[in-house]
């Protein structure tokens, strides 16, 4: 009797949804309650996101704090999705989609739509909040959340129909969106790690606090096909933008976005961050302090890769600083950047989460974006639970209210970059005691070995020695040579040199490997910090 109810029920929504000249989507079997059919297209939402930035910030409505706040960490760890009312659990296409409950930690409702072709046009039916969607105790505070409340946000699950990467789609998913403007994918390894954001609103901006605004509505295309790409759309909403955002996500050998981006000022933003990504670094082979963590490395991402639009490229070991530090390249149309997790060697990191795993996110415009930076922001943190590292685009001209942006970007989710510098490239970076072994080591000096690997530098004859091209903001250099390393390992070499510095004021050093007229390498930058303790650098 229940199966003969279920079919009746679906058969009675299909039809309902071909009155209104709609395909029916497949819905769970028809298990999510949903609203009445509105039209829908990414002009219409773009359009929205115009009107709403005429017109004064309102906060989205959320379900009473009271309630909110007794679903804490704990009582969220019992509560979840039940896949079998997963929007397209049983199709179309391969990815199913399922829902975040909201919670203390994350208590903005999002409100979520399925969009249908049919004749009359596109469609938007919005799903409505149900507590039977969720498995959860019977005194789960999490049920007394209103129907209709929302979601926190919503992910999607690998493919039902058991596809290459051969996973359970009810137990893995690949892209997840949540809290304010954030997401992540997994990559190319299988594995969660930093996030990106649609927008960022003065981070680290002096005298201005961090402005954090909201995915407040998604709607989830119908596939039609079987493809390995998802479309999303998305409304942004804060008190100084508003946005409209188009996703078309393909699960491949990681995950690639293609981000069309519609955004609206409210009012002046003294840093408008485009295509921002928030990671973790909190100390790795470079620097750690003595006794720190047992574990000789933690990060989610080691440094900064940029291709410049002037065809250079760029790595810039990330730094866990003594103070929030906001460091600006200077580019015009850049071809690219991202936050790379280069080292992946797990005895380098020892840990059951798998750091060597992370993927590694790359941005690629897909237009000119003009004048500009690659700005990066680096906040101290002494534990890896916190996310304190942001690299983004920064426009020259000044963000005004009224301004409007449209952007077209690419984001890559995979184990490197996607385009790699043909010259060799930074693989480590070390620093240390300045100074000869066996003499007194001298106050103020610091010692520096910047690793490279690559095709031109096994190409060098042999007795033939690349030349190192150091330059500081500041210091004296000494001692500088370069070597092979010694691991048999063809192409692996080594910079060396000693820098003397006086004062605490951060230094900004660069460095590449050059024969004759020829470059080798791509270009290392570092920022320093000289200490006259033995903290950080343990010297």
């Amino acid at each position: 009797m229940v199966k003969r109810r279920s079919f009746l029920a679906s058969t009675s929504a299909a039809a309902a949804l071909a009155a209104l000249g709609l395909t029916p989507p497949v819905l769970a079997a028809d298990r999510l309650k949903l609203g009445k059919a509105s039209p829908f297209s990414f002009d219409g939402l773009i359009d929205q996101a115009r009107a709403l930035s005429g017109k004064p910030y309102v906060a989205p409505p959320s379900p009473p704090r009271d309630i909110l706040d007794k679903i804490n960490y704990q009582a969220l760890g019992h509560v979840k999705f039940n896949t079998d009312h997963a929007l397209f659990a049983n199709g179309p296409g391969q990815f199913p989609v399922t829902f975040f409950p909201l919670g203390k930690f994350f208590p903005v409702a999002v409100h979520m739509h399925v969009v249908s072709h049919g004749a009359a046009g596109a469609k938007a039916r919005e799903i409505i909040y149900d507590a039977s969607d969720f498995h959860m105790p019977a005194d789960s505070p999490a049920r007394q959340l209103p129907p209709g409340s929302g979601f926190a946000g919503f992910r999607f699950q690998e493919s039902r129909l058991g596809d290459q990467h051969k996973l359970d789609w009810r137990k893995n998913d690949w892209v997840a969106f949540l809290g304010a403007s954030y997401f992540r994918a997994i990559g190319a390894l299988y594995q969660y790690g930093l996030s990106a954001r649609g927008i960022a609103i003065n981070v680290a901006q002096a005298g201005q606090p961090e402005e954090f605004p909201n995915f407040t509505n998604f709607y989830f295309e119908t596939p039609t096909s079987d493809s390995d790409t998802v479309t999303v759309y998305a409304l942004l909403d804060g008190p100084s933008i508003t946005g409209a955002y188009r996703f078309v996500m393909q699960r491949a050998k990681g995950v690639l976005m293609d981000i069309d981006a519609a955004l609206f000022l409210r009012r002046d933003v003294a840093r408008l961050g485009i295509a921002p990504a928030t990671s973790m670094y909190w100390f790795s082979e470079t620097a750690k302090g003595a006794g720190v963590d047992w574990r000789p490395e933690v990060h989610d991402s080691d440094g900064l890769a940029m291709w410049t639009g002037a065809g250079e490229h760029i790595w810039r070991p990330l730094n866990n600083p003594p103070h929030t530090t906001a460091s600006a390249f200077t580019d015009d149309n850049p071809r690219g950047f991202g936050l790379l997790q280069r080292d992946r060697n797990f005895d380098h990191y020892l840990d059951g989460v798998h750091y060597e795993r992370r993927p590694s996110l790359w941005v690629e415009p897909l237009e000119g974006w003009g004048a500009g930076t690659v700005q990066l922001v680096e906040i101290p943190t002494d534990d890896e639970i916190h996310d304190n590292i942001v690299a983004m685009w920064v426009p020259k001209a000044p963000a005004k209210a009224g301004d409007n942006y449209r952007l077209r970007y690419r984001l890559y989710w995979l184990a490197d970059e996607p385009f790699p510098s043909p010259l060799a490239r930074c693989v480590a970076t070390r620093l240390g005691r300045g100074g000869q072994p066996g003499l007194p080591r001298p106050k103020g000096v610091r010692k520096f070995v910047v690793e490279f690997l690559g095709k031109p530098l096994e190409k060098l004859p042999f007795g033939t020695l690349p030349e190192a091209v150091p330059w500081a903001s500041r210091g004296t250099f000494s001692y500088v040579f370069t070597e092979a390393v010694p691991d048999g390992v063809p192409g692996h070499w080594r910079a060396q040199f000693d820098l003397k510095v006086d004062g605490k004021a951060p230094v900004d050093m660069r460095l590449y490997l050059k024969l004759g007229d020829q470059t080798l390498t791509e270009t290392w930058l570092y920022q320093y910090y000289p200490f006259d303790s033995t903290d950080v650098y343990g010297a």
